[in-house]
């Protein structure tokens, strides 16, 4: 009986929720991916869309919009995803990102803002600034137990307000 009540505990804390009550652990979860997948090494890419990452590290609300984007026809022509670039680097190509921080901002209204800082254009020789500076403001609320991202939100072009991920989707499933 004691090696079957030890057994479930350790089930237990194995399939427990690891991101409850810290509003970082799942973007920096999202990040370590676009880290990787942006390394310049040849691994394979790092879909942080998945459905394993997909059910456990985005709210209910951004997992229906999500769905709903990838059944659009005019979704991406391999089937995989809604989007046609990274959505974190917010564009198609990036070198390795470099100088990378994270600044959570206090709950407000259930919502913990954390924003991430990176250079993502260190390498490029096409004119662009390298030492600009990208932000993506995670938004990340609790869901039951769990801190899980609602929204991600990138700069918009000069001139332009920045863009909701969860807003695109919802354009993308509209077939706009």
């Amino acid at each position: 009986m004691k090696k079957f009540a030890l057994t479930f505990a350790v089930l237990l804390s194995v399939s427990a929720p690891a991101f409850s009550g810290d509003p970082t652990a799942p973007v920096k979860e999202i990040m370590d991916a676009t880290i990787k997948n942006w390394s310049g090494t040849d691994s394979d890419w790092v879909d942080i869309f998945d459905d394993s990452r997909l059910t456990r590290l985005y709210s209910k609300d951004f997992v229906t919009k999500y769905r709903a984007a990838v059944q659009n026809p005019a979704a991406d022509e391999d089937g995989i995803s809604p989007f046609d670039y990274d959505v974190i680097v917010n564009g198609q190509d990036a070198c390795p990102l470099q100088d990378l921080a994270y600044a959570p901002k206090a709950a407000v209204n259930g919502t913990t803002e954390v924003v991430v800082t990176f250079k993502k254009a260190t390498c490029m020789d096409d004119g662009s600034d390298k030492q600009a500076v990208t932000t993506v403001r995670f938004e990340v609320i609790d869901e039951g137990s769990n801190s899980v991202i609602d929204d991600v939100i990138t700069e918009g072009d000069a001139g332009q307000p920045p863009n909701s991920l969860k807003n695109t989707m919802v354009l993308i499933a509209k077939g706009e």
